[in-house]
This record gives structure tokens, C-alpha cells and sequence, in this order.
């Protein structure tokens, strides 16, 4: 198999190009690999779409970034069945990854390029593929600030989630849209304080939004929070970032629960919503799960989260993953 390296120089503190050269070279066994740097906004995407258009050899493309990065690979791979999806997480968020155990476990090259390979679903929009989350209302306001002041000092890096939580108690409270899951409309006084909908099970860098997802089920977590005032916000907070909203009692007059297949937005002109990151405008729209449609590389010494029970996927694409 050949390995290829997708580095974001944007992403992270520091460029990973050169550190991920030197353990390369340094490998006891040969392998075949490059590296390529990305030249701007989507160029990940257009690279491995044009690379596997061009050859149907087995390809392994691990992306060297922050989650932008692991989306826009992700979105190269997808209807290649000769291409796989690795990822060496060196951004400042990596959040996807959490749920095998944390980016710690994907910093060992040795191990990953030796990593066995598991069916997982993705989540769709239009022609759009995300792999971790879809989330709006309060969120859009939390990722639209995160993009504003990812880079700067304090406020910026593994604070910026933080900085964006404080920005939209002051502008996100109460947002205007109604959410439907496969026919049933959750909302029907069309506001929420937030709503997620998940394959991963973090957003933000530290909130575990979805603690009961399982990215190989066929279905997508979704969790409506309703308005509430700002001294609420607080109380509750705390058990959101932990990921216990789904079992504290506390939560269960202000959460809507729900795994589904099809979920339907409708909402204002202007309305935005967080695709794997990417800020995007649209008032109506429609996510759809994307059942077993990428190889995805699990390091063996991946420890998955309490609650996320995961059973690998070895067999044909289109046989059905078990699920505990």
C-alpha cells in the first residue's frame, strides 16, 4: 500500500512537515510513501480526487492537521474503494479523534501505517461530507468566533471554544429554527439555545456533545437543547462538557434525544450552521447519514471511550456493521 502524508502547514502551532519527514526516514521498514503539502483551501480535496483518478493501486491518505484537514480529506476519498482515510492529528482542536482514545494515539507513525482499517459512516449535506459533527444555533455563533480568534494569544488556541461560549451568551440565547428526525419534528415552537448532529462524539475542542455515539451504526445522534436563561446555562454547563446531559436529570426538561438517519433544518434567510467546522449559510437544508462509506485507520492501541462500544468492520462493504 502507499502512504501518503496530506500536511496542512496552516494548521497547529508549527508546520508538522518536517517532523513528519525525519520519522519517516528514520522507519527500519521500507515504506512507500510522500508527502504533500497543501496549498490553500480545498486543494486536499482536488489532490487525492485527481491522484485516485489516476491510479486504482491501494492508497492509505493520512491527514496532517486539524479537523479542516481530516474533512477535507475525507471528502477526497469518499466513492474511492481503493483509497483509505488515516490521520496524524497536529491541529488545535482534533476532535474526531477523541473518540478512539485522543490524538496521542495517532502519534505513533510506526503503528499507524500499520493500523488495521474499519468501515465508518459519514454525514452528508448536498454533495458535502462531514465525518465528526453538524452544528448550529449557539454553536454557529461558538465556531464562527473560533475561526476569528483561533491564532491569537489567550483567547485563541485550546481557549478559543471557550472565548466563542462567552461571545454567544451575549448574542446566541434563543435561535429560530425547527429540526425534524426521520418525519418527526422535535420543535415545534421553532427556537433552540443549540442542536447537534453526530458521527464523533466531541465539538469544540473539550465537549462531549454525543457520548452515546457509535460511528459505524447507521445512525446519527442528534440533541436539541432548548432556550434557557443565562444562570441555567451555567448550572448545566459543566455536565454538557462532560457528557452527562444525557443521564443528569437536571437536563431532561431542556434536552431533545433523538439517533435518526434524516434530519431536516428549516430556518431564517442568513441562518449558519458548522459542517465539520466549515461556517456555512443556508436556511434549509438536509443532513443524511452515509452508512460504512470509508475505510478509516484505527492504531491498535486505540482505547475508545466508556459507552462507545465499537465492533471493526472487516467484512464486504456492503454487509452491515454489527452494533452492541
Amino acid at each position: 500500500m502507499k502512504h501518503i502524508f496530506i500536511v496542512n502547514p496552516a494548521a497547529g502551532q508549527d508546520n508538522s512537515f518536517e517532523n513528519i519527514s525525519k520519522i519517516l526516514q528514520a522507519q527500519k521498514k521500507q515504506v512507500d510513501y510522500e508527502i504533500y503539502q497543501t496549498q490553500s483551501p480545498g486543494d486536499a480535496t482536488a489532490y487525492i480526487r485527481n491522484f485516485c483518478n489516476k491510479s486504482t493501486d491501494p492508497v492509505r491518505f493520512y491527514a496532517c492537521g486539524g479537523d479542516g484537514t481530516l474533512n477535507e480529506v475525507v471528502n477526497g476519498v469518499v466513492g474511492f474503494d481503493h483509497a483509505s482515510v488515516g490521520c496524524y492529528p497536529c491541529g488545535s482542536g482534533n476532535d474526531f479523534v477523541k473518540y478512539y482514545g485522543g490524538k496521542k494515539v495517532f502519534w505513533n507513525l510506526p503503528e499507524l501505517l500499520n493500523a488495521r482499517e474499519e468501515y465508518i459512516d459519514l454525514m452528508r449535506v448536498g454533495n458535502k461530507y462531514a465525518i465528526n459533527a453538524t452544528h448550529f444555533g449557539f454553536d454557529s455563533t461558538v465556531a464562527e468566533t473560533m475561526m476569528n480568534v483561533r491564532r491569537r494569544k489567550l483567547i485563541g488556541g485550546k481557549n478559543a471554544y471557550t472565548t466563542g461560549v462567552v461571545v454567544g451568551l451575549f448574542k446566541a440565547m434563543k435561535n429560530k429554527c425547527r429540526v425534524t428526525v426521520d418525519g418527526e419534528l422535535l420543535n415545534p415552537e421553532g427556537t433552540i439555545l443549540l442542536c447537534t448532529v453526530a458521527n464523533g462524539q466531541y465539538v469544540g475542542g473539550a465537549f462531549r456533545c454525543a457520548p452515546r455515539s457509535l460511528d459505524n451504526d447507521g445512525l446519527l445522534e442528534v440533541c436539541v437543547v432548548k432556550p434557557v436563561s443565562h444562570i441555567t446555562f451555567m448550572k448545566l454547563i459543566g455536565g454538557y462538557t462532560k457528557g452527562t446531559h444525557l443521564e443528569d436529570p437536571q437536563f431532561a426538561k431542556y434536552c431533545i434525544y433523538r439517533r435518526g438517519k434524516k434530519i431536516e433544518i428549516d430556518a431564517p434567510e442568513g441562518f449558519v450552521y458548522s459542517f465539520d467546522g466549515e461556517l456555512i449559510r443556508q436556511n434549509h437544508f438536509t443532513v443524511e447519514v452515509v452508512p460504512q462509506a470509508i475505510r478509516f485507520a484505527v492504531p491498535g492501541s486505540a482505547e475508545l471511550l466508556p459507552g462507545a462500544l465499537h465492533i471493526p468492520c472487516y467484512e464486504k462493504k456492503e454487509e452491515t456493521c454489527a452494533t452492541v
